[in-house]
């Protein structure tokens, strides 16, 4: 296809989706004269705040299947008009740069700027006035070195993110959230945030913690070095739980050279000393299910058909973000969370209020166990009708997958159904995968190119974190087994 024909046939994608959302607004509109309009961008749509009715209507239609796929669309088509029609040397700088833009967000998410901006109200605030809030927000002993964060400087932070759409700049000097701000927002109160930050993730949607653990994590930076090492080798750490010798060895993973440690990413959070970096994790998993839908999770399986009794095993489920969705939908299901024991400790306190009849019920408890080792039967003696893996078998190579798939099947009776959550990637190209995402004649990439691209990114991360050899993590008798 020629460059201009596809340019338009892109054009005439963007303005079909862009009409198939309309006409789906206008089917749900409660009246003729009074049609319902897609959430503006300027407008903040903080998570618990009250909507009108006009408003909430609104919000949920956005996970209406028709209209996510023709949003879907729209980004799609969007990205690959972009990416035809911009200079190749300056995209690549864009994308070089980009790396800031990250920095300008984690500093937003630690800062408390959303929340300051909550609470200044829609008019906005003057940089001198967040500029006051945010240093006294700062605990005494970490205080910020005035010739560091100045006024001026943190207008040039702020005027970063207004640019990119992720805060508006009212008038000069004075910004504001908007739509896309707002999601960060954790619904605290400044006194709260003073008073205790530490508890700045509870009870939220968990998507501020996924924000500032994924940006201070993050270890793109390495990827390189990874996988093109040099001829250097590095004395690392040793683990103080083993008390093994400090040898000469290559890094697994991107984690382990960036932060110079063999302990892999998840026994680096169990350290005391990154006791906040742990319990954030444990929210930004939480946080992480935004990228499916909270609600996903029911149309994957026909829960309903279950027995009244039935008994879920949400494996490696962390503080049972899914399952807990699945509880307070069915409240005659019975859930158990297995995870680790650092995660076991904190996951009943870590949802406050949103589920604590459920919790208190008992419908929902928690075990400590190591996915590696032999399945434990319940307390109970019940045989799990349901073993749920969601997003776990994509951290781990596939001979580790197939030793977490045979220890569940041991533990499992003839009517136990597995259910595995996770994200399949496609080509970039036509192939004979049944599953592509577009029309055939259609000018979009199969995978739906930047309208997926946040799945791609993620495999990548988890790659570079968490996909680790497994040799020294399993007994012998399974390594023999594999």
């Amino acid at each position: 296809m020629m460059t201009f024909a596809t340019l338009r046939a892109l054009h005439v994608c963007i303005g079909d989706a862009i009409n198939d959302l309309a006409r789906i607004y206008e089917a749900r509109s409660p009246s003729a004269l009074d049609h319902l309009d897609y959430p503006s961008l300027d407008v903040p749509h903080y998570p618990n705040a009250p909507l009108l009715p006009a408003e909430e209507l609104s919000e949920e239609l956005i996970n209406d299947p028709s209209a996510l796929l023709a949003i879907r669309h729209i980004v799609a088509a969007c990205g690959q008009l972009c990416a035809t029609v911009s200079r190749p040397g300056e995209s690549l700088i864009d994308i070089a740069v980009s790396v800031h833009l990250q920095s300008c967000m984690r500093f937003m998410e630690a800062a408390h700027i959303v929340e300051i901006l909550r609470e200044a109200g829609p008019q906005g605030m003057h940089v001198d006035g967040i500029h006051r809030w945010v240093v006294d927000l700062r605990p005494q002993n970490a205080q910020p070195n005035p010739a560091t964060l100045s006024s001026g400087r943190l207008a040039h932070v702020l005027r970063v993110l207004a640019t990119a759409h992720w805060l508006r700049e009212v008038s000069p000097d004075v910004f504001a959230n908007n739509r896309r701000s707002s999601a960060l927002d954790t619904g605290k109160t400044l006194d709260q945030l003073r008073a205790q930050p530490e508890k700045k993730y509870s009870d939220t949607n968990g998507l501020a913690a996924a924000v500032g653990q994924i940006c201070e994590y993050s270890v793109s930076s390495k990827m390189t070095e990874w996988f093109l090492p040099d001829v250097r080798e590095r004395r690392l750490p040793n683990r103080a739980s083993r008390g093994a010798d400090s040898t000469s060895v290559l890094y697994p993973t991107a984690f382990n050279l960036e932060f110079n440690t063999d302990f892999n990413f998840f026994e680096w959070l169990d350290l005391p000393v990154n006791a906040f970096d742990h319990e954030r994790f444990a929210h930004a998993m939480n946080g992480t299910s935004n990228m499916e839908g909270r609600q996903d999770i029911l149309q994957a399986f026909p829960w309903e058909t279950l027995s009244p009794d039935a008994v879920v095993v949400d494996v490696g489920g962390g503080i049972g973000t899914a399952s807990l969705t699945v509880a307070h939908a069915y409240p005659d299901i019975q859930v158990v969370v297995e995870d680790r024991a650092p995660v076991v400790e904190i996951a009943p306190a870590a949802w406050g209020e949103q589920y604590a009849h459920i919790i208190t019920s008992g419908r929902i408890s928690w075990r400590t166990r190591d996915f590696f080792t032999s399945w434990q039967p319940l307390p109970n003696g019940k045989t799990p009708n349901v073993f749920l893996l969601r997003t776990v078998l994509h951290d781990w190579p596939d001979d580790a997958s197939r030793t977490i798939l045979r220890h569940l099947r041991q533990g499992a009776g003839p009517e136990t159904k597995l259910v595995i959550g996770d994200a399949l990637l496609l080509p970039a190209c036509k192939s004979s995968d049944p599953a592509s995402l577009v029309a055939e004649d259609s000018p979009l990439l199969p995978n739906l190119g930047m309208a997926s691209m946040q799945l791609y990114l993620v495999d990548i991360m988890d790659g570079m974190s968490l996909k680790f050899g497994l040799d020294d993590e399993l007994t012998d008798s399974e390594g023999a087994d594999r």
